[in-house]
């Protein structure tokens, strides 16, 4: 399987902190001028391969893309006119007659005229 892009500069990252390890505790337990051990020798390896892969693939970000095909698109023929539809002669129809309304004038007036009558009735059963 492949390795991410992205996860390169980490696993570089942390292939440098074995390393570092690993040659601080050979510096510590031997010396300096000792030769690096086995496993310090392959931890270099492993961050050489690693560095090399993230090399290769900044190097092919760089070149071009194959860029994908332009659709190309071709002119409809265009339609044949139709003949105007011959229209029917019909006798225009007749004019709506109006819905009586009530104006807002009658309306506060029988609204004014239903309070009063409530009024007076009112008045009336109180009495009985």
């Amino acid at each position: 399987m492949p390795i991410r892009i992205a996860s390169l500069q980490r696993q570089i990252e942390k292939s440098g902190a074995k390393l570092h390890r690993a040659m601080l505790s050979r510096i510590h337990s031997h010396s300096a001028e000792d030769a690096p051990s086995e496993h310090e020798r392959a931890l270099m390896e492993e961050r050489r391969i690693l560095k090399e892969a993230q090399a290769n693939r900044r190097a092919q970000a760089l070149r071009p893309k194959p860029k994908a095909s332009k659709i190309v698109r071709e002119a409809k023929v265009p339609k044949a006119p139709k003949a105007p539809k011959a229209r029917k002669e019909e006798a225009p129809k007749a004019a709506k007659v109006a819905k009586p309304h009530i104006s807002n004038a009658e309306k506060a007036a029988k609204k004014a005229e239903a309070l009063e009558a409530a009024k007076r009735a009112a008045k009336k059963s109180a009495k009985t």
